[in-house]
């Protein structure tokens, strides 16, 4: 293949209409993309979900293997073991950075400073129906604590991202009164758009995003977008499209209520839909998805875009005969990106109820096995019975009690 060629190169092959000009000159792509992963906070605040510390040192142990740029590593003010979990992680010694989360507290800072990490994520209510109802703060709270926190965390060597909540629900004009006064007064390393409620669009998401960047120009963007319309994804691409320049992520997309943009789903749009450049090593993304999966104890569904484990199997008998026709010839003229490219687990024919004969021949070739196209037609029939009866696909066992007789 070309690989010149941005949309078809020898590790995928996606749509020629994502590169062409009418497209593309309406980005603002930023020079460069980093991924902070907040699958030990936000990801572990799904319900039901305890990581240990020994997890969240494995998981923050692979986030680096895999090239992550900003590990966060929980939210050290929940329990003891969460402050040891975020400084352990910090003398890893990994290449990532280490951050941490924090309310606008000092108190908050000070746990922080005590694991040793390089940065935080300094969260803060910032639309007027939550402050009000939730928090039970008077406005002017919510303008001046951020001030004293972040001064502070700055004074003290911490980076700061400013991280504000409900932020797409918010007024803007009240939402941009305190940006603008911890911008100048405070003290904010980048600024991080927060979709708390995953309600944003991703023409609205891009909107927000560029009117940040034009009355905030010198400070990075941040985008953190939950996933309650199925939107996270496409809503962390588009604040990418306007100049966002790091993106959060959770492996899996576990997080609090239905999740955040998913890990590998995001990771691999930005580089084949994009043509955007990464630290990451796309290799590593299914053995991640594996491990947090063990770790997190939710299964993840098998057909999930990227690193499902069934994402590769094929079952019905059309699709199976194209296989079979291109497998050696060129394999992306079935599956938009290599299972090698994501470190997946090759292509799979199965036997099932959608089946056809080209399964059935597939597989008896792959074991030695020659029958007449009659008898194959013959198993055909009785694979489909067996698997409606099952409801599934047959195991190589099945298989084999049923093959017995056309032998």
């Amino acid at each position: 293949m070309n690989v010149e060629i941005p949309w078809k190169t020898d590790k995928w092959w996606v749509s020629y209409l994502n590169f062409i000009d009418e497209i593309r000159r309406n980005y603002r792509f930023p020079g460069s993309v980093r991924i902070h992963d907040v699958t030990l906070r936000d990801g572990e605040q799904q319900a039901g979900i305890v990581f240990r510390k020994e997890d969240k040192v494995r998981i923050a142990r692979m986030l680096d293997e895999a090239g992550i740029d900003r590990i966060e590593a929980g939210m050290p003010a929940v329990s003891r073991e969460d402050m040891e979990a975020a400084k352990e992680i910090a003398h890893e010694g990994l290449k990532a950075k280490v951050y941490c989360f924090t309310r606008c507290m000092k108190a908050d800072v000070d746990i922080a400073l005590k694991c040793d990490v390089e940065g935080i994520e300094m969260e803060i209510p910032s639309s007027i129906h939550l402050i009000e109802h939730a928090y039970k703060w008077p406005l002017e709270k919510a303008l001046e604590l951020p001030i004293e926190a972040t001064n502070y965390a700055a004074e003290h060597g911490l980076k700061v991202a400013f991280f504000t909540i409900d932020g797409t629900r918010a007024d803007m004009d009240w939402w941009f009164r305190i940006i603008s006064k911890v911008a100048t007064e405070g003290h904010m390393d980048s600024l991080v758009v927060v979709d708390t409620f995953g309600v944003c669009t991703p023409e609205a998401i891009r909107y927000y995003v560029r009117r940040v960047k034009e009355r905030i120009p010198d400070k990075p963007i941040e985008v953190h977008c939950h996933n309650d319309f199925g939107l996270a994804v496409a809503n962390t691409l588009a604040a990418v499209s306007e100049g966002a320049e790091i993106v959060h992520t959770t492996v899996n997309g576990i997080g609090e209520r239905m999740g955040n943009a998913d890990l590998a789903q995001t990771a691999l749009a930005l580089k084949a839909l994009y043509g955007l450049n990464l630290n990451l090593k796309l290799e590593k993304l299914y053995e991640l998805s594996r491990l947090v999966e063990e770790l997190s104890g939710v299964k993840q569904i098998p057909n999930a875009p990227v690193t499902g484990e069934k994402v590769y199997w094929v079952e019905s008998g059309i699709v199976a005969s194209w296989w079979l026709q291109v497998m050696d010839k060129d394999p992306l003229i079935m599956f938009p990106y290599s299972w090698n490219l994501i470190g997946q687990k090759p292509p799979e024919i199965i036997l099932g109820k959608k089946s056809g004969v080209g399964n059935i021949q597939y597989i008896l070739s792959r074991m030695g096995i020659n029958i007449s196209e009659e008898k194959a037609a013959q198993l055909l029939v009785e694979v489909k019975e067996y698997s409606i009866r099952k409801k599934g696909p047959l195991t190589l066992n099945e298989f084999n009690s049923i093959l017995k007789k056309y032998l």
